[in-house]
């Protein structure tokens, strides 16, 4: 009898089971697909959602979603969808001035990365690193976000404040407090060093960089320099065509700048179509932010020209983009091919090789201090270990660097202060964390190990 019981009970089980299971999944219907169609089942699932999803759908959104979804497959960090917003952000970055934090990022595996901090912006004025990942916006993870989103999120108004979590290899988790800026058109930078040695650096390719490197290159002749010191550091790339067009005022003609290699595996090799070429020796200056088109134009030059490289291991794209604009401002950016140096290698994710390999100072690496925070004895962190790292960088040879505010530190930190006039008070904070970082950037401009390097290997061919 208890057998029986126990049966009926499970076959009862089963039946309410079974018709949970039937009210939750109503049955299956085949959709017949159009083979001769391959946008048919797209245009199938979109015809199921507009006529029975539960809720009112918006067409738009569905529309949008669905070429995000099928240029997102690509799994190309350089491949994007962008709205109209996205896409006015990223025209912005292309052709003129723009707000916010001034720094060149990239998608990668589903991580945000810093390509390269741009020259005088706010991003580099704090720190932020080639190769950088970031992790949050304002306390907002940004794992999985396209550029173009991440972009939207770091983006703000002149004097607004973003708060970035970056993780730094070797290092660990950093934070950030960043004041928004506007960042300059100008890309060009010129100046006479070492009495008759020109220096210019280039900080992107933009619209006006190739016009802007001309107006460069006569000023110095008027000067009759004698030398010339090429700096394509911390230079995230832009515009292809600048890029040959540059190149191009450099090399002898009919040398190769570049080739461009299709999805067919077809050539077009782009060589030097200028009749004047710049007889004066030259070095070329690059680190681990030089990218893209700054990447073409030192393969160029080293490889077409035999100009010698000075610097550390270059970023590593080796693609070619284009944009589409739709009529409603949005647009589409894709990879249309690689880009090979003038020998046929493809520097893509190993980037180029320096032909003298020199380091920056270890100060030139150390983390961010957050003018914000307060550091004082008793306190054990990665930004005190930096603080007592620039403080020994600076000459103050008794502090200790173990990363523990001590007694010791306290009482350099009140030299420090007296030394600078600001109020002694022996912590890390606000006016004394901003004036400690512009002393350490002064004192890399003075020792610039790669700059000097330069100088010298420039030298040796005068």
């Amino acid at each position: 009898m208890k057998y029986s019981k126990l049966v009926i009970a499970v076959i009862i089980t089963a039946i309410i089971s079974s018709g949970i299971t039937f009210n939750l999944v109503q049955q299956r219907e085949t959709i017949a697909l159009n083979d001769e169609d391959p946008f048919s089942k797209l245009k199938s699932t979109y015809s199921i959602l507009e006529k029975n999803y539960y809720k009112e759908i918006d067409q738009e959104t569905l529309v949008e979603g669905a070429i995000k979804g099928m240029v997102d497959s690509l799994d190309d960090p350089y491949s994007v969808y962008m709205d109209v917003e996205e896409a006015k952000s990223f025209n912005e970055n292309v052709s003129s001035s723009f707000e916010g934090i001034g720094a060149e990022i990239q998608e990668n595996n589903g991580q945000i990365i810093v390509v390269s901090p741009i020259k005088g912006s706010p991003a580099e004025e704090v720190g932020l690193k080639p190769k950088d990942v970031i992790l949050k916006v304002d306390d907002q993870s940004i794992d999985g976000y396209s550029v173009t989103e991440a972009v939207m999120l770091i983006r703000g108004e002149k004097g607004s404040k973003v708060n970035l979590v970056i993780n730094r290899a070797g290092v660990g988790e950093l934070d950030f407090s960043i004041v928004r800026d506007t960042i300059p058109i100008e890309t060009v930078y010129s100046e006479v060093i070492e009495k008759n040695i020109g220096k210019i650096q280039i900080t992107k390719f933009s619209e006006t960089t190739g016009e802007e490197l001309t107006n460069a290159l006569n000023e110095l002749r008027k000067k009759e320099v004698s030398g010339l010191v090429i700096d394509l550091r911390q230079n995230p790339g832009g515009l292809l065509n600048q890029a040959i067009g540059m190149s191009d005022l450099f090399l002898e003609k009919g040398k190769n700048i570049l080739q461009v290699e299709n999805n067919l595996g077809e050539k077009e090799v782009y060589n030097d179509e200028n009749d004047l070429v710049l007889d004066l020796p030259i070095t070329v200056l690059i680190d681990e932010g030089t990218a893209s088109a700054g990447e073409i134009m030192a393969a160029a030059l080293n490889q077409s020209a035999g100009i010698p490289l000075v610097g550390a291991t270059t970023f590593g794209k080796g693609t070619v983009q284009t944009a589409k604009s739709f009529d409603d401002q949005s647009s589409v950016k894709y990879t249309t091919a690689k880009w090979l140096t003038p020998d046929g290698s493809w520097i893509h994710e190993k980037g180029i090789e320096p032909t003298v390999k020199v380091e920056l100072p270890e100060y030139a690496n150390l983390p961010f201090i957050n003018p914000d925070n307060v550091l004082k004895q008793g306190d054990t962190n990665t930004e005190v270990d930096s603080a007592q790292k620039m403080l020994s960088a600076l000459g103050y040879s008794d502090i200790p660097l173990n990363g523990t505010f001590d007694e010791t530190t306290e009482e350099v930190v009140k030299q420090f202060q007296k030394d600078e006039e600001l109020p002694v008070d022996g912590q890390i904070t606000k006016q004394t964390t901003i004036t400690l970082i512009q002393r350490i950037q002064e004192k890399l401009k003075e020792n610039d190990t790669q700059l000097k390097k330069a100088i010298e290997v420039l030298k040796e061919g005068m």
